[in-house]
Protein backbone atom coordinates (compact mmCIF):
# COMPACT_ATOMS: atom_id res chain seq x y z
CA UNK A 1 0.00 0.00 0.00
CA UNK A 2 1.46 3.30 -0.77
CA UNK A 3 2.35 6.25 1.78
CA UNK A 4 0.08 9.31 2.17
CA UNK A 5 3.73 10.59 0.71
CA UNK A 6 3.70 8.80 -1.99
CA UNK A 7 -0.22 9.49 -3.50
CA UNK A 8 0.69 13.24 -3.14
CA UNK A 9 3.55 13.21 -5.17
CA UNK A 10 2.32 11.06 -7.91
CA UNK A 11 -0.29 11.23 -10.28
CA UNK A 12 -2.23 8.61 -10.02
CA UNK A 13 -2.98 6.50 -13.39
CA UNK A 14 -6.61 4.60 -14.51
CA UNK A 15 -6.68 2.26 -17.42
CA UNK A 16 -9.34 0.07 -19.29
CA UNK A 17 -8.73 -2.66 -21.45
CA UNK A 18 -12.02 -3.03 -23.12
CA UNK A 19 -12.58 -6.97 -24.98
CA UNK A 20 -15.16 -7.94 -26.58
CA UNK A 21 -15.83 -11.01 -23.73
CA UNK A 22 -14.28 -9.18 -21.14
CA UNK A 23 -13.18 -5.83 -19.20
CA UNK A 24 -10.52 -5.13 -17.20
CA UNK A 25 -10.00 -1.78 -15.06
CA UNK A 26 -6.48 -0.36 -13.55
CA UNK A 27 -5.31 1.60 -11.75
CA UNK A 28 -1.19 2.42 -11.12
CA UNK A 29 1.33 5.11 -10.56
CA UNK A 30 3.35 3.01 -12.88
CA UNK A 31 2.13 1.29 -16.17
CA UNK A 32 4.52 -1.60 -15.41
CA UNK A 33 3.36 -2.43 -11.84
CA UNK A 34 -0.33 -1.70 -11.79
CA UNK A 35 -1.74 -1.02 -7.98
CA UNK A 36 -4.83 -2.67 -7.91
CA UNK A 37 -7.13 -4.61 -11.25
CA UNK A 38 -10.63 -5.97 -11.57
CA UNK A 39 -12.07 -8.27 -14.54
CA UNK A 40 -15.38 -8.70 -15.04
CA UNK A 41 -17.59 -9.55 -18.59
CA UNK A 42 -18.46 -6.90 -21.07
CA UNK A 43 -22.36 -6.70 -21.18
CA UNK A 44 -24.17 -3.95 -22.72
CA UNK A 45 -22.89 -0.64 -22.40
CA UNK A 46 -24.90 0.64 -19.50
CA UNK A 47 -24.10 -2.41 -16.86
CA UNK A 48 -19.98 -2.37 -18.04
CA UNK A 49 -19.50 1.00 -17.68
CA UNK A 50 -21.42 1.44 -14.33
CA UNK A 51 -19.09 -1.30 -13.24
CA UNK A 52 -16.32 -0.11 -14.48
CA UNK A 53 -16.70 3.67 -13.15
CA UNK A 54 -17.98 2.34 -9.57
CA UNK A 55 -14.16 0.62 -9.26
CA UNK A 56 -12.49 3.98 -10.44
CA UNK A 57 -14.51 5.93 -8.10
CA UNK A 58 -13.66 3.96 -4.69
CA UNK A 59 -9.96 3.58 -6.06
CA UNK A 60 -10.26 7.43 -6.34
CA UNK A 61 -11.16 7.60 -2.66
CA UNK A 62 -8.40 5.15 -1.64
CA UNK A 63 -5.67 6.98 -3.49
CA UNK A 64 -6.59 10.10 -4.61
CA UNK A 65 -7.97 11.71 -7.63
CA UNK A 66 -7.31 10.17 -11.01
CA UNK A 67 -4.72 12.22 -13.30
CA UNK A 68 -5.97 10.79 -16.66
CA UNK A 69 -7.00 7.42 -18.09
CA UNK A 70 -5.93 5.38 -21.12
CA UNK A 71 -8.87 2.85 -22.75
CA UNK A 72 -7.50 0.09 -25.26
CA UNK A 73 -10.20 -0.63 -26.79
CA UNK A 74 -12.15 -3.69 -29.06
CA UNK A 75 -12.54 -2.15 -32.61
CA UNK A 76 -13.36 -1.40 -34.97
CA UNK A 77 -13.44 2.51 -33.15
CA UNK A 78 -12.69 5.97 -34.12
CA UNK A 79 -9.09 6.71 -31.86
CA UNK A 80 -8.82 10.22 -33.87
CA UNK A 81 -8.39 12.77 -31.38
CA UNK A 82 -9.44 15.64 -33.83
CA UNK A 83 -12.97 13.21 -34.37
CA UNK A 84 -16.19 14.86 -33.18
CA UNK A 85 -16.53 10.64 -32.78
CA UNK A 86 -13.71 10.03 -30.85
CA UNK A 87 -14.22 7.41 -27.77
CA UNK A 88 -16.70 5.56 -30.23
CA UNK A 89 -17.32 2.04 -31.27
CA UNK A 90 -18.19 1.06 -34.57
CA UNK A 91 -20.21 -1.61 -36.46
CA UNK A 92 -20.06 -4.33 -33.76
CA UNK A 93 -22.31 -6.89 -33.40
CA UNK A 94 -22.08 -6.72 -29.88
CA UNK A 95 -25.16 -5.18 -27.97
CA UNK A 96 -25.45 -1.61 -28.17
CA UNK A 97 -21.82 -1.26 -28.43
CA UNK A 98 -22.32 -0.01 -32.22
CA UNK A 99 -22.09 3.85 -32.01
CA UNK A 100 -21.65 4.21 -28.03
CA UNK A 101 -18.84 6.36 -26.89
CA UNK A 102 -16.89 5.31 -24.31
CA UNK A 103 -15.16 8.37 -23.87
CA UNK A 104 -18.08 10.45 -23.51
CA UNK A 105 -19.56 8.02 -20.70
CA UNK A 106 -16.22 8.19 -18.45
CA UNK A 107 -15.76 11.85 -19.13
CA UNK A 108 -19.62 12.31 -17.62
CA UNK A 109 -19.01 10.15 -14.60
CA UNK A 110 -15.59 10.68 -13.92
CA UNK A 111 -14.69 14.33 -14.63
CA UNK A 112 -15.34 16.24 -18.27
CA UNK A 113 -11.65 17.81 -18.28
CA UNK A 114 -10.21 14.37 -17.39
CA UNK A 115 -7.61 13.29 -20.01
CA UNK A 116 -7.85 10.27 -21.95
CA UNK A 117 -6.11 8.33 -24.89
CA UNK A 118 -8.39 5.82 -26.32
CA UNK A 119 -7.07 3.62 -28.58
CA UNK A 120 -7.46 -0.31 -29.77
CA UNK A 121 -6.56 -3.07 -27.28
CA UNK A 122 -3.95 -4.64 -29.73
CA UNK A 123 -2.20 -0.77 -29.65
CA UNK A 124 -2.12 -0.71 -25.71
CA UNK A 125 -0.74 -4.60 -25.95
CA UNK A 126 2.02 -4.02 -28.67
CA UNK A 127 3.20 -0.79 -26.66
CA UNK A 128 3.59 -3.25 -23.60
CA UNK A 129 5.66 -5.46 -25.68
CA UNK A 130 7.71 -3.73 -27.44
CA UNK A 131 8.46 -1.68 -24.00
CA UNK A 132 8.71 -4.15 -20.97
CA UNK A 133 7.87 -7.72 -23.26
CA UNK A 134 9.48 -9.72 -26.30
CA UNK A 135 10.14 -6.62 -28.58
CA UNK A 136 12.13 -4.55 -26.07
CA UNK A 137 14.93 -2.76 -28.14
CA UNK A 138 13.38 -3.17 -31.06
CA UNK A 139 12.87 -0.31 -33.47
CA UNK A 140 9.77 -1.88 -35.76
CA UNK A 141 7.54 -4.53 -34.15
CA UNK A 142 4.38 -6.14 -35.25
CA UNK A 143 2.36 -7.89 -32.89
CA UNK A 144 -0.81 -10.05 -34.00
CA UNK A 145 -3.44 -11.49 -31.19
CA UNK A 146 -4.95 -14.72 -32.37
CA UNK A 147 -8.35 -15.18 -30.25
CA UNK A 148 -11.88 -14.56 -30.60
CA UNK A 149 -10.55 -12.82 -33.70
CA UNK A 150 -7.53 -11.35 -35.21
CA UNK A 151 -5.92 -7.98 -34.97
CA UNK A 152 -2.25 -6.68 -35.09
CA UNK A 153 -0.64 -3.20 -34.35
CA UNK A 154 2.94 -1.94 -34.88
CA UNK A 155 5.39 0.13 -33.32
CA UNK A 156 7.65 2.13 -36.05
CA UNK A 157 10.74 4.10 -34.85
CA UNK A 158 9.58 3.58 -31.00
CA UNK A 159 5.63 4.78 -31.95
CA UNK A 160 2.57 3.96 -32.77
CA UNK A 161 1.42 3.77 -35.74
CA UNK A 162 -1.40 5.02 -37.01
CA UNK A 163 -3.26 5.86 -40.57
CA UNK A 164 -6.48 6.99 -41.17
CA UNK A 165 -8.35 4.63 -38.89
CA UNK A 166 -5.88 1.64 -36.92
CA UNK A 167 -5.16 -1.25 -39.12
CA UNK A 168 -7.30 -4.22 -39.64
CA UNK A 169 -4.94 -7.13 -40.30
CA UNK A 170 -7.66 -9.76 -39.65
CA UNK A 171 -9.27 -8.82 -42.39
CA UNK A 172 -6.41 -9.41 -44.84
CA UNK A 173 -7.21 -12.15 -47.42
CA UNK A 174 -4.99 -15.17 -48.10
CA UNK A 175 -4.94 -18.40 -49.79
CA UNK A 176 -7.31 -20.78 -48.83
CA UNK A 177 -6.14 -24.10 -47.20
CA UNK A 178 -9.13 -25.56 -46.27
CA UNK A 179 -10.03 -27.65 -49.89
CA UNK A 180 -6.89 -28.83 -49.70
CA UNK A 181 -8.58 -30.96 -46.68
CA UNK A 182 -11.98 -30.80 -47.81
CA UNK A 183 -13.39 -28.34 -45.39
CA UNK A 184 -14.69 -24.48 -46.29
CA UNK A 185 -14.09 -22.62 -43.16
CA UNK A 186 -14.57 -19.06 -42.96
CA UNK A 187 -16.17 -17.04 -40.15
CA UNK A 188 -16.07 -13.51 -41.78
CA UNK A 189 -19.40 -12.14 -42.98
CA UNK A 190 -17.30 -9.72 -45.00
CA UNK A 191 -14.88 -11.35 -46.83
CA UNK A 192 -14.67 -14.61 -48.61
CA UNK A 193 -11.33 -15.78 -47.43
CA UNK A 194 -9.39 -13.43 -44.78
CA UNK A 195 -7.05 -13.71 -41.70
CA UNK A 196 -9.94 -13.55 -38.73
CA UNK A 197 -12.32 -15.68 -41.05
CA UNK A 198 -10.10 -18.44 -41.42
CA UNK A 199 -7.72 -18.73 -38.47
CA UNK A 200 -9.49 -17.05 -35.52
CA UNK A 201 -11.11 -19.25 -32.47
CA UNK A 202 -14.45 -19.47 -33.77
CA UNK A 203 -13.24 -20.64 -37.19
CA UNK A 204 -10.99 -23.68 -35.40
CA UNK A 205 -14.05 -24.34 -33.38
CA UNK A 206 -17.08 -24.49 -36.34
CA UNK A 207 -14.35 -25.88 -38.30
CA UNK A 208 -13.48 -29.08 -35.84
CA UNK A 209 -16.58 -29.22 -33.70
CA UNK A 210 -14.47 -28.62 -30.88
CA UNK A 211 -12.99 -24.98 -29.22
CA UNK A 212 -9.36 -25.09 -29.87
CA UNK A 213 -8.24 -25.29 -26.53
CA UNK A 214 -10.08 -29.10 -26.24
CA UNK A 215 -8.04 -30.10 -29.38
CA UNK A 216 -4.44 -31.78 -28.77
CA UNK A 217 -1.39 -30.85 -29.99
CA UNK A 218 -1.21 -33.43 -32.70
CA UNK A 219 -4.38 -32.29 -34.28
CA UNK A 220 -4.24 -31.85 -37.97
CA UNK A 221 -5.98 -28.71 -36.63
CA UNK A 222 -2.81 -26.84 -36.03
CA UNK A 223 -1.29 -27.64 -39.31
CA UNK A 224 -4.11 -25.59 -41.11
CA UNK A 225 -3.64 -23.14 -38.31
CA UNK A 226 -0.11 -22.64 -38.60
CA UNK A 227 -0.47 -22.65 -42.80
CA UNK A 228 -3.01 -19.42 -42.07
CA UNK A 229 -1.46 -17.86 -39.35
CA UNK A 230 2.25 -18.18 -41.54
CA UNK A 231 0.22 -16.55 -44.61
CA UNK A 232 -0.47 -13.54 -42.34
CA UNK A 233 3.22 -13.48 -40.77
CA UNK A 234 4.43 -13.41 -44.05
CA UNK A 235 2.13 -10.62 -45.75
CA UNK A 236 3.00 -8.37 -42.83
CA UNK A 237 6.63 -9.21 -43.61
CA UNK A 238 6.28 -8.11 -47.55
CA UNK A 239 4.37 -4.81 -46.82
CA UNK A 240 6.52 -3.98 -43.41
CA UNK A 241 9.59 -5.72 -42.80
CA UNK A 242 9.37 -5.88 -39.13
CA UNK A 243 12.25 -6.15 -37.22
CA UNK A 244 10.58 -8.78 -34.77
CA UNK A 245 6.60 -10.53 -35.17
CA UNK A 246 4.91 -11.46 -31.98
CA UNK A 247 2.35 -13.23 -31.42
CA UNK A 248 -0.61 -13.09 -28.76
CA UNK A 249 -3.82 -14.50 -27.78
CA UNK A 250 -5.11 -17.41 -26.64
CA UNK A 251 -4.81 -19.05 -30.04
CA UNK A 252 -1.54 -18.31 -30.71
CA UNK A 253 -0.41 -19.77 -26.97
CA UNK A 254 -1.23 -23.55 -28.09
CA UNK A 255 1.56 -25.61 -26.97
CA UNK A 256 3.52 -27.24 -30.34
CA UNK A 257 1.72 -24.18 -32.65
CA UNK A 258 4.64 -22.12 -32.75
CA UNK A 259 7.40 -24.18 -34.36
CA UNK A 260 4.62 -25.50 -36.78
CA UNK A 261 4.19 -21.35 -37.66
CA UNK A 262 7.87 -21.04 -38.05
CA UNK A 263 8.54 -24.38 -40.72
CA UNK A 264 5.67 -22.93 -42.85
CA UNK A 265 6.60 -19.04 -42.92
CA UNK A 266 10.23 -21.00 -44.33
CA UNK A 267 7.92 -22.87 -46.97
CA UNK A 268 5.88 -19.84 -47.95
CA UNK A 269 7.86 -17.20 -47.85
CA UNK A 270 10.70 -19.20 -50.19
CA UNK A 271 13.86 -17.79 -48.11
CA UNK A 272 13.34 -14.33 -50.38
CA UNK A 273 14.11 -11.74 -47.32
CA UNK A 274 17.38 -11.59 -45.06
CA UNK A 275 15.86 -12.06 -41.59
CA UNK A 276 17.15 -12.72 -38.47
CA UNK A 277 16.89 -16.55 -37.46
CA UNK A 278 13.24 -17.12 -37.03
CA UNK A 279 13.30 -18.70 -33.32
CA UNK A 280 14.21 -14.75 -32.77
CA UNK A 281 11.84 -13.00 -35.78
CA UNK A 282 8.73 -15.00 -34.91
CA UNK A 283 7.92 -15.45 -31.29
CA UNK A 284 5.67 -15.04 -29.14
CA UNK A 285 4.24 -12.69 -26.37
CA UNK A 286 6.11 -12.17 -23.06
CA UNK A 287 3.92 -10.64 -20.38
CA UNK A 288 0.45 -12.81 -21.51
CA UNK A 289 -3.06 -11.46 -20.27
CA UNK A 290 -0.80 -8.47 -18.69
CA UNK A 291 -0.23 -7.24 -21.82
CA UNK A 292 -3.29 -4.80 -22.62
CA UNK A 293 -3.62 -3.44 -18.97
CA UNK A 294 -0.05 -2.48 -19.18
CA UNK A 295 -0.26 -0.85 -22.67
CA UNK A 296 -3.59 1.12 -21.56
CA UNK A 297 -1.89 2.46 -18.27
CA UNK A 298 0.98 3.11 -20.98
CA UNK A 299 -1.42 5.81 -22.83
CA UNK A 300 -2.80 6.96 -19.14
CA UNK A 301 0.54 7.95 -19.10
CA UNK A 302 0.57 9.58 -22.68
CA UNK A 303 -2.64 11.06 -21.66
CA UNK A 304 -1.28 12.87 -18.92
CA UNK A 305 1.92 13.74 -20.66
CA UNK A 306 -0.09 15.41 -23.32
CA UNK A 307 -1.89 17.65 -20.79
CA UNK A 308 1.10 18.51 -19.43
CA UNK A 309 2.94 20.13 -22.92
Amino acid sequence: MPTSDDVSKKPLLAAIEAGGTKYVCAVGYDPEHPLEEVRFPTRAPGETLAEAIAFFETKADEYGPIAAMGIGTFGPAVIDPLSPDYGSILTTPKNGWAGFNVVSAIRSALGTQLPIVFDTDVNAAVLSEATFGAGMGRKHVAYITVGTGIGAAFIHDGKLLHGRLHPEVGHILIPDFDTAIGKNTNKCRFHTSCFEGRAAGPAIEERWGTAGNLLPEDHQAWDLEAEYLAAGCVTLTAVWSPDIIILGGGVSQKPGLLPKVRNEFEKQSGNYWALPPLKEYLTMAQLGQEAGIIGSLMLAKQALGETNG
